[in-house]
């Protein structure tokens, strides 16, 4: 399968460092909101971020997350041939609960150094907010399915059996650093979910629950974006994690 992205080098010229970002459902890295993300985390190292299938100028179809960790990892194989040393992965929404289930289920030698979750579900079928309602009726209703069309997502099949959750797995990150990023006014999951990612990780992970700050790449500020730069870059230059 084609999968189409951005490689954009470091602001400040020859880095170890690469920020491999997986995008949230109906996005692509064209995205305005994407794009301003992408160019903030490349002040601080090298950025790979593909298109997950059925979005953007990727082939295939979406499965809303099951299938795309392994889009992920082809862009954590892409920044490794690029020459990058130290590969972060960050997620926003639905790349979150990709971007945990990956390094969750990622062999050794293929799990990144560190992992961002900003916005992401604990667990499938929310229904709990009117935006995630909207969500899966784009989801589960034919025309809701054609109505996604437009907004640039061409939909797979529903799951026949239903992936892990992030909640279920991952508490198999560990040693990996894992920062878990959520804004107390999210409209889509609630703050809930990252407490949650954050309790299932067995004290591993380290919580942020961002006060005023709303869902996903849309309602990343440049300050929040580069502390959370920061602190991947500080985690995967740890000691046993270089």
């Amino acid at each position: 399968m084609l999968l189409h992205g951005v490689h954009i080098t470091a602001v400040q010229g020859v880095t170890d460092l690469a920020f491999v970002i997986g995008h949230g459902f109906t996005n692509h890295v064209r995205k305005p909101a994407v794009n301003r993300v992408l160019n903030r985390f490349a002040r601080r190292g090298g950025v790979v971020a593909l298109d997950f299938r059925g979005h953007g100028r990727s082939a295939g179809r979406s499965s809303v997350g099951a299938d795309e960790i392994h889009d992920l990892a082809a862009g954590v194989e892409l920044a490794r041939a690029l020459g990058y040393r130290r590969i972060v992965t960050v997620g926003f929404s639905m790349g979150a609960s990709i971007a945990i289930r990956h390094a969750a289920l990622a062999p050794d030698g293929a799990k990144p150094d560190a992992v961002a979750a900003v916005s992401g579900p604990s667990r499938w079928w929310v229904r709990e907010s009117v935006a995630m309602r909207r969500v899966h009726w784009l989801l589960e209703q034919p025309h809701g399915r054609l109505a996604a069309r437009l907004l640039g997502v061409r939909l797979g099949d529903p799951w026949a059996t239903p992936p892990e959750s992030p909640l279920e797995v991952v508490h198999r990150i560990t040693p990996t650093p894992l920062l878990v990023v959520h804004g107390e006014d999210d409209h889509y999951f609630s703050p809930d979910h990252g407490v949650a990612l954050h309790r299932a990780s067995r004290g591993h992970s380290e919580l942020w629950l961002e006060p005023g700050t709303r869902h996903a790449e849309s309602a990343m500020t440049p300050a929040l974006v580069d502390r959370i730069a920061a602190w991947l870059d500080h985690a995967s230059a740890s000691e046993g994690h270089r």
